[in-house]
């Protein structure tokens, strides 16, 4: 079996080409005067007649200017991957001569180690296969992906399955060379190649062998380090996370693949974790480095960024006093590392500014306070960063003083009062109630209220279906679908979660919500 490793570097595929597309038969098919398409099909020929047909003239020219083409044009039952003429001219000159200048002895290799003593159509092509060249039994090696790519020695099949009556014919976007070192070997023989020290080498590793012809844009690929890599465009060239590459590809080995890049690929837990904000959180990076909290991000001290978006910081936020924007911004930086995977509901947190912030964990999100993360978590040398769709509010006072303070909520706090529930919005414990507003009780009477508190057992059963334990903030609530919230009264709250800018709480009754509040 092909050993599946790959070391990054250059990878050469369509990015933003432009293309003509140019219709004309497919291999082994014909025009026919008066009718459309392609319709007839080309009298079957051996292997030597075959590459005419299959638009690989020069392979058959070379044939026959070596003692090949008696060969395959005999008894027999042959494999050849014949490089198009194209590919003939990619090949480097000097190397080309020197098979032209030789051509029973280099030029009569050269086209064996394209060829197999038995047939074989693509879908005996398995992927990271090794099959037996016909010159000394050096092996080519097979890809086969799952987009339908095919490849020998990272060579394109451009046309494949091309049956002769002595074998098949496919047709490759280049001339293969044979394989002799592995990877190791090649890192230590390149002159380009030999600084390239062994700490490093995992993250430049993939899992898999990719021959530039099979990597797509913006597909992700998992090193043996353990970490991801996403290949890019910039332009008409292919990235490595954001890396242009240098236009050397598929230096094929025994056991895998090299491509070359221009720079070194830095993981990310090399990285301190300041290092690893990027642009979409550029903001909050430059208001840390401009109001002096850099300081407590040494390299030698562990900490975790709860870095906001840019969208977080509006004009209103900028506007503030700079001794606010600090505390605001103290919320965000974390005493120790915390990774995603490490936190848990309930959790506490502790700021660089000593206070604590609480974690809450649901089925599709992770908050903390009223913030909720957004995907890129990264872990640095020092230290962990997650993505916050907006800033950290921490809670500062109970539900009832914020109820008070709104001004809005009379008629519900009065209830409570008469229910003797006051005390559930004073004390200590994680509640999320659905309060409605005064304008909501418009529907009912003055005399509808006075008989609604005459029942007190009545009134605390319906006053109750508006509490749930635990806190449940918008972000935390799947959207497009029902959540169910179990209530203190018992029963279950039916909630829709909508996108709107101030996020509040919509629910199936006539309950109007004010926004989220925290207990």
């Amino acid at each position: 079996m092909y050993p599946s490793r790959v070391v990054l570097s250059l990878t050469v595929v369509s990015c933003v080409f432009s293309r003509m597309v140019v219709y004309e038969c497919c291999p082994g098919y014909m025009k026919l005067e008066g009718m459309k398409g392609c319709p007839a099909v080309a009298p079957i020929d051996h292997v030597y007649g075959t590459l005419g047909l299959v638009k690989a003239r020069t392979t058959q020219k070379y044939s026959a200017l070596s003692k090949l083409r008696e060969e395959i044009e005999g008894k027999g039952s042959f494999t050849m991957f014949a490089p198009s003429d194209e590919a003939w001219d990619l090949l480097d000159p000097e190397v080309l001569d020197a098979l032209v200048s030789n051509v029973n002895i280099e030029l009569y290799n050269a086209l064996h180690y394209h060829m197999v003593d038995h047939r074989m159509l693509t879908k005996d092509l398995k992927n990271d296969m090794s099959i037996t060249s016909m010159y000394n039994n050096l092996g080519l090696y097979i890809n086969h992906y799952s987009n339908g790519v095919v490849t020998v020695n990272c060579a394109r099949i451009i046309h494949g399955n091309q049956v002769a009556t002595n074998g098949v014919v496919h047709v490759i976007d280049r001339v293969i060379t044979n394989v002799v070192n592995t990877i190791q070997d090649a890192l230590g023989v390149d002159y380009e190649l030999s600084s390239f020290h062994v700490p490093l080498v995992n993250y430049h590793l993939l899992n898999s062998v990719q021959c530039s012809e099979a990597i797509t844009a913006g597909s992700v690929h998992e090193t043996a380090e353990g970490s991801t890599v996403e290949i890019g465009c910039d332009g008409d060239s292919l990235t490595v996370n954001g890396i242009k590459m240098v236009l050397k590809k598929d230096i094929v080995t025994s056991n895998g693949v090299i491509h070359l890049i221009d720079r070194v690929l830095i993981p990310d837990s090399a990285k301190e974790v300041m290092e690893l904000v990027g642009e979409s959180q550029s903001t909050f990076r430059d208001m840390v480095s401009e109001l002096g909290l850099s300081a407590a991000m040494k390299p030698e001290t562990e900490y975790t960024l709860l870095a906001p978006l840019n969208t977080a910081f509006s004009d209103e936020v900028m506007s503030l006093d700079q001794s606010l924007l600090k505390v605001i911004l103290e919320n965000h930086i974390l005493k120790q590392k915390h990774k995603l995977s490490e936190l848990y509901n309930g959790q506490l947190l502790e700021t660089i500014a000593g206070d604590r912030l609480r974690v809450f964990i649901y089925r599709t999100a992770v908050c903390i306070e009223n913030a909720c993360m957004v995907r890129g978590s990264k872990e640095g040398s020092n230290g962990a960063l997650h993505l916050m769709r907006s800033l950290i509010k921490p809670a500062q006072t109970t539900i009832y003083k914020v109820l008070m303070a709104e001004g809005r909520f009379n008629i519900f706090l009065h209830l409570m009062k008469t229910a003797g529930l006051t005390e559930l919005l004073k004390q200590e414990g994680s509640y999320t109630v659905f309060v409605p507003t005064d304008e909501a009780f418009k529907g009912l009477t003055e005399q509808d209220i006075t008989l609604l508190a005459s029942d007190v057992n009545a009134l605390r059963t319906i006053l109750l279906y508006h509490f749930s334990n635990g806190v449940f903030i918008n972000g935390g609530l799947e959207g497009g679908v029902t959540n169910l919230l179990k209530t203190i009264q018992g029963h279950n709250l039916q909630v829709l979660s909508v996108c709107t800018l101030n996020h509040s709480h919509t629910v199936h009754t006539l309950i109007v919500c004010c926004p989220r509040l925290h207990g």
